[in-house]
């Protein structure tokens, strides 16, 4: 039963990164170095790198010379401490080539609330646009703001990685109510998963 429940935990994560259009990564951090065990195209198409030469390694391989270590560092503390990062750092893809790049990493947790895997999504940031991430914050923050006080309240646990009967029990809600209101949070803010949605939130501040 204990291996049903992994298997379908692990599909539903793969869909959460194959169904985004978000470059995005699943790595599980109770395997030495936390390898990346899935990645999308969406990912592949940004760094240039073939989905076989990227799982199985360790996220920071996209790191070169002028990598910033202090953004390397509260990278580090975010995984070490199990709590949502977002931070714009400077990657490089597989040709060399150097790119601003807008990261969050998100833990995802299971029904005992155990650890389970990190989500990790980049967003490349043009070199020429006009403070990208104060900008794509206001937007995030403004989408949030226009929520439900218990849609902000679901859509805040959804950002920390806890799963629906976590959420509800939290809340003192049925796990039923928990689906309905995460249904109208990807519908309201036209998002297309799960990933997309804790990215937003994780934007916005929450």
């Amino acid at each position: 039963m204990q291996t049903e429940l992994s298997a379908r935990s692990n599909r539903r994560l793969v869909r959460l990164v194959t169904e985004s259009p978000i470059a995005s990564v699943i790595s599980d951090p109770r395997l030495p170095d936390n390898p990346i065990i899935a990645c999308n195209q969406a990912f592949c198409d940004l760094t240039g790198y073939l989905a076989a030469q990227v799982v199985g390694r360790n996220c920071w391989f996209l790191s070169g010379p002028a990598t910033e270590p202090w953004l390397s560092e509260e990278i580090r503390r975010g995984v070490r401490a199990h709590t949502p990062v977002l931070v714009e750092i400077l990657n490089y893809k597989r040709s060399g080539q150097p790119f601003r790049n807008a990261v969050l990493v998100a833990p995802i947790y299971d029904e005992e609330d155990q650890l389970l895997y990190f989500l990790g999504s980049q967003v490349e940031i043009d070199a020429g646009a006009a403070t990208p991430s104060s900008m794509r914050r206001i937007r995030a923050a403004e989408m949030v703001k226009a929520l439900s006080p218990r849609q902000g309240q679901v859509l805040k646990r959804v950002a920390q990685g806890l799963l629906n009967k976590q959420i509800a029990a939290d809340l003192g809600l049925a796990e039923k109510t928990v689906k309905m209101h995460r249904a109208i949070l990807m519908e309201r803010l036209a998002l297309r998963t799960t990933a997309d949605l804790i990215r937003l939130a994780v934007e916005a501040g929450l």
